[in-house]
């Protein structure tokens, strides 16, 4: 026999809140289907007869992530394909939108003509990319060790506009450079950052750019690309004296 009042009413939720519950539901529901179709696309390899979106992943604001605009992504990626061969290894790190954009302007590529890409990310949702490596900023040289000393282009963009994010995630770039000098070097970070980006990538040469990277979710934090070359996108800002 229970211990509990038989009379007892069962709980019941409030419309506002079974309201609530049904679009979170709905929401999910729906993220769910994106995700399977992606992960569909990218098994059965057909890039090339549907884009990619970055829309398919929602952003997860513990993980302090925030997708760029497709323009902004998409320019991203240029840059780092412009004049790239088959011999061209690249990074994107921690930037996974413009590892999107990436994908999409490669399946336009012959096969025999495209660089390697990888992506470094810790969201392991991504591992529906054959080009996925983990990546923990935390553990800046924990990373598989051929890829030391491989790398000819780079774009990070840190997670958290903090000292010890920046540093660490400066030294997993230098670790996979191949030579600072000749590396084309983008970083993607917040404006407050500057003197410290410009401090960890002096040895690469990286300078502020013109380009105001966008997001497609409105920051409160002014953004700012760092980057070691100039280009049609951008070009450096003048220092002041």
């Amino acid at each position: 026999m229970s211990g509990y009042d038989t009379d007892d009413e069962p709980l019941a939720l409030s419309s506002h809140a079974l309201e609530a519950l049904a679009q979170f539901t709905a929401e999910r529901d729906v993220q769910v289907h994106r995700f399977e179709k992606l992960k569909m696309e990218v098994d059965a390899q057909h890039s090339r007869d549907a884009a990619l979106t970055i829309e398919s992943f929602t952003e997860d604001w513990n993980e302090s992530q925030f997708w760029y605009t497709q323009e902004t992504a998409r320019l991203y990626a240029g840059e780092l394909l412009r004049g790239a061969t088959s011999l061209t290894n690249i990074a994107v790190v921690s930037t996974p939108s413009v590892f999107v954009e990436m994908k999409n302007i490669l399946a336009e590529w012959p096969e025999e003509d495209r660089p390697s890409v990888i992506l470094l990310e810790h969201d392991e949702r991504f591992k529906v990319f054959a080009e996925y490596v983990h990546y923990d900023y935390r553990r800046p040289f924990n990373l598989p060790g051929h890829l030391q000393g491989t790398i000819d282009r780079v774009i990070c963009d840190p997670p958290f506009l903090n000292e010890d994010c920046q540093t660490k995630m400066a030294m997993s770039v230098r670790w996979m450079t191949r030579a600072a000098k000749a590396a084309r070097v983008i970083i993607s970070t917040g404006e407050r950052m500057q003197p410290i980006v410009l401090k960890l990538y002096k040895a690469f040469g990286v300078r502020t750019t013109t380009l105001e990277p966008r997001h497609a979710r409105e920051l409160g934090n002014e953004f700012l690309c760092y980057a070691s070359f100039e280009g049609p996108s951008w070009s450096w800002v003048e220092e002041e004296e």
